[in-house]
């Protein structure tokens, strides 16, 4: 696969536990990419492990949080 992803290696970092729903869909969804980054980098990634690493990359990316900071 030659296709690249948003969200590229994962880095190793310090976590703490938060517990959310999702809907069914974005579950599917979640785990469909946690597949696609697996076979492209090489090392089994599951969704959970993913979760953290979307949402810091959405914020880092969101112009208008920025601007509140």
């Amino acid at each position: 696969m030659t296709t690249k992803l948003r969200l590229g290696p994962l880095p190793r970092r310090e976590s703490v536990k938060f517990t959310i729903s999702l809907s069914a869909q974005l579950k599917d969804e979640l785990e469909r990419y946690a597949l696609a980054h697996s076979q492209l980098y090489g090392e089994k990634v599951d969704a959970v492990t993913l979760i953290p690493h979307m949402l810091e990359r959405f914020m880092t990316s969101d112009r208008g949080f920025k601007r509140l900071r």
